[in-house]
C-alpha cells in the first residue's frame, strides 16, 4: 500500500481558520459532492425504522445532556429537544416521503471540514467504511452537518453557500424547515458526543469538552427557534 500525505494547509478547517476560503474553492467542493450524491446508491430502509432511529437519537441526546454531572443549562436542552420532537411528530410525513422516494443514500457518514481537502482535485477522506448503517443519510442531513461545522469554525456563509449550490444542482427540492431540523439535530448530537468524553475514566484534554458542547448547543438553540417559527407558519 502506497499512501500520499494530503497537504494540511488545504484542509477545509484550516483554510477557514486562516481566513483563506474563497467561493471558487466551495464551487469545486460542491461539484464533487453533487457528483457523489448523484451516484450514491439508495439505502433501502423503511420509513418506520428511519423515524425510530431519529427518535432514539433524540432520547439519547436528551439523557446525556441533562446528566446533572455536566451542569449544562437544562432549560436550553429541554427547549431544543421539545422542538425536535415536535418536528418529528408534525412533519412525520415529510420524513417518510424522503425515505419512500429513495432520498436516503449510502453517503459519507462523517462529513466534517477536517475531512475535506481543497486541493486539486478536491479529496474527501475518512468515509465511515466500517459501518454501512452510519453512512445511510439524507444528503440534506449530511450537508446540514457540514454547515454546522463551518459555522462553528466561523464561516457560516460557507455552509449556506454550499447548501444553495448543492441542493439546486441536485434538483431535490429545498425544504428549508427540514434542513433546519437536520442542522438542529446534528448540533445537538455533536454537543452530546463532546460532553460524553467526560464519562471516560481518564479523558484527554478534559477542559476542552464542556466549552465545545456549549458551542454546539448555542447553534442548536438558534436552530430550534427557527424550527419553532416554521412549525407555527
Amino acid at each position: 500500500v502506497v499512501m500520499n500525505r494530503l497537504d494540511e494547509k488545504q484542509m477545509l478547517d484550516r483554510v477557514i481558520g486562516e481566513r483563506r476560503l474563497h467561493r471558487w474553492q466551495l464551487d469545486r467542493l460542491a461539484a464533487v459532492l453533487v457528483q457523489f450524491y448523484r451516484r450514491a446508491s439508495p439505502a433501502f430502509i423503511s420509513p418506520a425504522i428511519h423515524a425510530a432511529e431519529l427518535w432514539r437519537s433524540l432520547a439519547y441526546n436528551r439523557r446525556v445532556l441533562l446528566d446533572p454531572r455536566f451542569h449544562i443549562p437544562s432549560g436550553s436542552v429541554r427547549h431544543i429537544d421539545a422542538m425536535q420532537r415536535r418536528f418529528l411528530t408534525e412533519r412525520a410525513e415529510l420524513l417518510a416521503e424522503r425515505v419512500r422516494t429513495r432520498r436516503i443514500v449510502d453517503g459519507h457518514g462523517d462529513l466534517r471540514p477536517e475531512h475535506v481537502c481543497l486541493g486539486d482535485p478536491v479529496r474527501i477522506i475518512d468515509c465511515l467504511e466500517f459501518n454501512a448503517r452510519l453512512r445511510m443519510v439524507d444528503p440534506f442531513d449530511e450537508i446540514a452537518f457540514l454547515c454546522v461545522e463551518c459555522e462553528r469554525l466561523g464561516a457560516a456563509w460557507a455552509g449556506e453557500y454550499l447548501r444553495r449550490r448543492i441542493m439546486h444542482a441536485l434538483h431535490d427540492g429545498d425544504s428549508e424547515e427540514l434542513f433546519i431540523f437536520y442542522r438542529c439535530h446534528r448540533a445537538t448530537l455533536r454537543a452530546r458526543l463532546a460532553i460524553a468524553h467526560l464519562l471516560e475514566p481518564d479523558p484527554r484534554t478534559p477542559e476542552k469538552w464542556a466549552p465545545l458542547a456549549l458551542t454546539y448547543l448555542r447553534l442548536a438553540a438558534a436552530d430550534a427557534v427557527r424550527v419553532e417559527k416554521k412549525l407555527r407558519a
